[in-house]
């Protein structure tokens, strides 16, 4: 890859973060939050975007993004209201900014149409602010020849306004010289825009320099005569300033200097830029002779600024360095820190073979070592999470456009979404999640007529949810539609020849008909459903990722999916046990003690189940050895050893193992997709010995061993 070729992964990785900026912004205006700096956040997002695409000549992404930030900058001067109308019209255009991004990364075509009909609808939302300063100026241009041509002065107050008093000195100081080339406003940039920037770091005052302008016979209209001198006074450092200039860096030249230039040079228009450029016209119409503005002397106010609209300014927030790394640098570290911890294991193992005692300088060491690899685990897993907001702004798009295809009024709730996750998870997550939201608002939320008939507000709302738990991330998706029509199901599935006519099922076994393959509920096949894959293909992305989905429902009140998801791939803290001379790995989070089973505090009841009494209650004993068919007989439960566990449903029970070894940090392994899938296990690891060591599913076994595991194949359900 040569060198500008990197730098337009670069900027189409930019394009992402800013993208996410955008519809982060625009979700929450939505919402009602029209503070000033969201507005600017939004604004700021499209604004890079342009720089960008202008620098690489992509004019057809320039021209789209040109109008974008045109509506966004007239929402940020308050010209234009954030009505529900025009934030709709808002999102859609930042889904087909999205789409021609994409499209010209990956050298595709895009759709001219969707682009040309979002970009008239920005054109005719910025053509209502000046539809009412139309008709205020028509009366003055009904005679053109009775218009005399004067000299007018520009007023730099209806530019940048009047900060008044400034709310005392801030920490940094610094002299910013800026003069734009004539490449600059051909590649669709302004300097008012630039200055803009600058001034949303802190207090400033802007001087132009207007001595270069010719004669009016040879002005050059493609040309560039002004040059600007900016006086900042900010908390932030010259590294942030520059930042401002990346995106035109070639087509000006500028300088960031500490301190402030002692005097203001002849010639130059000097008035205060401030926070936020009003919507009045540009210039204001003087019948005497332009005077030059005084300066202003500022003096401490003791009141602390106000944004627009009442809000409080929030102090400026230090900025957070960072520096890009590619993944495959980052899996080859998280691979290196496995093979770490397998051989810190073994050399663990090896010296307790030796017999050396544990006060000896060598254990202390290894001791040492051990907590030292942990640490670096914690770190390099540290570096791979990432939080699932990026997923959930997402699914965003996928409510806003099934939800017209639909004709359906769907509002998206999201919770949790800073909680964080592996890398490879939240990737490996997309598809499903994308089916299971298509799925609830397409099947799960009614129309709006079904839903006034049932006494429902017209909207229905859909919530995403994260949240972690036992170890491991629940992801719920939750709607409050009709609930599952069980007794539709079980029809459909007779029908298709999925179960028997006579089977009797339970409401959850009920539930789990749909992950079937060929399952579907739809009359026709459609754009969103209707071709017999969909959940189906949820259940087996989530088991490839070692998790599990679980369905809870209820009729008319809507229905609730879960996912449940181990936090990383990588490594996990276990209990090492024995059991029928195998040697198993029980996740440790899932553990919550260990018991010694006795004589009288175990039960028989009628079923046949074996029960143990702990603590005024009675818990489920589950022989590990018996359930996973290593052996076939079971053996006295008070020469075995009970671990109290823990469901991430919140069931509990005691698994007997034959003993425990200990606790050790172990490197998952994937069994399926090195050997197959195991019931009841739900990967595989090395030991310090080399042998390889099965990690339990505990959830998978209580299944086993309530007798109401469904082993559902494509023609039958079977309990086991």
């Amino acid at each position: 890859m040569d060198h500008l070729e990197a730098i337009k992964q670069t900027f189409f990785q930019e394009c992402e973060e800013q993208l996410a900026e955008l519809e982060s912004g625009l979700i929450a205006i939505e919402d009602g939050n029209h503070h000033p700096e969201i507005i600017n956040a939004v604004f700021r997002a499209v604004h890079s975007i342009k720089g960008g695409a202008a620098a690489f000549g992509y004019d057809e992404l320039v021209e789209f993004v040109h109008v974008f930030e045109t509506t966004l900058d007239l929402l940020r001067s308050e010209a234009l209201t954030p009505t529900p109308a025009t934030t709709k019209i808002l999102l859609h255009s930042s889904d087909v900014l999205s789409d021609l991004i994409r499209a010209i990364r990956n050298d595709t075509s895009w759709d001219a149409d969707q682009v040309a009909s979002a970009k008239a609808s920005l054109d005719a939302v910025c053509a209502e602010p000046k539809q009412g300063k139309a008709t205020a100026d028509a009366a003055s241009q009904n005679d053109a020849s009775q218009i005399n041509f004067e000299p007018v002065a520009i007023s730099l107050d209806a530019i940048f306004g009047d900060n008044g008093d400034i709310a005392g000195p801030r920490a940094n100081q610094f002299s910013v010289s800026f003069r734009p080339k004539p490449t600059l406003y051909a590649r669709a940039n302004e300097a008012l825009r630039i200055l803009r920037e600058i001034k949303a770091l802190g207090e400033a005052s802007v001087s132009c320099d207007c001595s270069e302008l010719p004669l009016l016979t040879e002005l050059d209209a493609e040309g560039a005569y002004f040059s600007w001198t900016v006086r900042l006074e900010t908390e932030a450092s010259a590294a942030d300033i520059e930042q401002i200039f990346d995106f035109v860096s070639a087509d000006c030249d500028y300088s960031v200097n500490p301190g402030h230039p002692a005097e203001t040079e002849k010639g130059l228009v000097e008035k205060t830029i401030e926070q936020e450029p009003p919507s009045p016209s540009l210039i204001e119409d003087h019948t005497e002779q332009p005077k030059l503005p005084e300066p202003k002397v500022a003096t401490p106010d003791p009141t602390p600024p106000q944004g627009k609209q009442g809000f409080e300014q929030a102090p400026p927030q230090p900025v957070q360095e960072t520096i890009r790394v590619d993944l495959d640098k980052i899996d080859r570290l998280v691979n290196l820190v496995g093979e770490l911890v397998i051989n810190q294991a073994v050399l663990s193992q090896r010296v307790s073979e030796a017999g050396l005692p544990r006060g000896s300088s060598v254990m202390i060491g290894l001791e040492e070592l051990e907590q030292l690899t942990r640490d670096i685990q914690d770190s390099v897993m540290a570096i791979r999470a990432q939080p699932v907001k990026p997923i959930f702004q997402r699914m965003s798009r996928i409510v806003r456009e099934v939800a017209a295809i639909t004709k359906k009024s769907v509002r998206l709730v999201v919770d949790g979404e800073g909680t964080e996750v592996d890398k490879t998870v939240v990737e490996r997550l997309t598809d499903p999640l994308t089916h299971m939201v298509r799925n609830a608002v397409d099947h799960g939320i009614e129309g709006p007529e079904e839903r006034i008939a049932a006494g429902k507000p017209e909207e229905g709302t859909l919530r995403l949810s994260a949240m972690h738990r036992s170890g491991r991330i629940i992801i719920e998706v939750t709607d409050d539609g009709a609930g599952i029509n069980r007794m539709r199901v079980r029809e459909i599935a007779v029908r298709k020849g999925l179960i028997s006519e006579n089977a009797v099922l339970s409401d959850e076994e009920t539930d789990a008909l749909i992950f079937l393959p060929g399952f579907s509920t739809s009359q026709t096949a459609s754009s969103i459903s209707g071709r017999g894959v969909g959940m189906d293909v949820v259940k087996r992305a989530i088991q490839a990722l070692g998790g599990r989905i679980s369905i809870s429902s209820r009729q008319g009140n809507g229905s609730t999916f879960s996912m449940s998801l181990p936090l990383t791939l990588a490594v996990l803290d276990g209990m090492v046990v024995n059991v029928a001379g195998q040697i198993l790995v029980l996740p440790l989070t899932a553990v919550i003690e260990t018991l010694q089973p006795r004589p009288q505090n175990i039960h028989l009841l009628s079923s046949g189940v074996r029960v143990i009494g702990n603590r005024s209650s009675f818990i489920p004993l589950i022989d590990v050895g018996m359930i996973l068919s290593y052996r076939f007989q079971e053996i006295d439960p008070t020469t075995q050893v009970a671990l109290l566990v823990e469901s991430e449903s919140g069931e509990k029970c005691a698994l007997l193992v034959d003993a425990i070894q200990g606790q050790r940090q172990v490197v998952i392994k994937s069994l399926e997709a090195n050997y197959g899938k195991v019931p009841g296990i739900a990967a595989a690891t090395i030991l310090g010995d080399g042998r390889v060591a099965l990690i339990v599913d505990v959830d998978a076994v209580l299944s086993l061993s309530r007798g109401d595991y469904c082993q559902i194949s494509e023609a039958t359900i079977e309990t086991v």
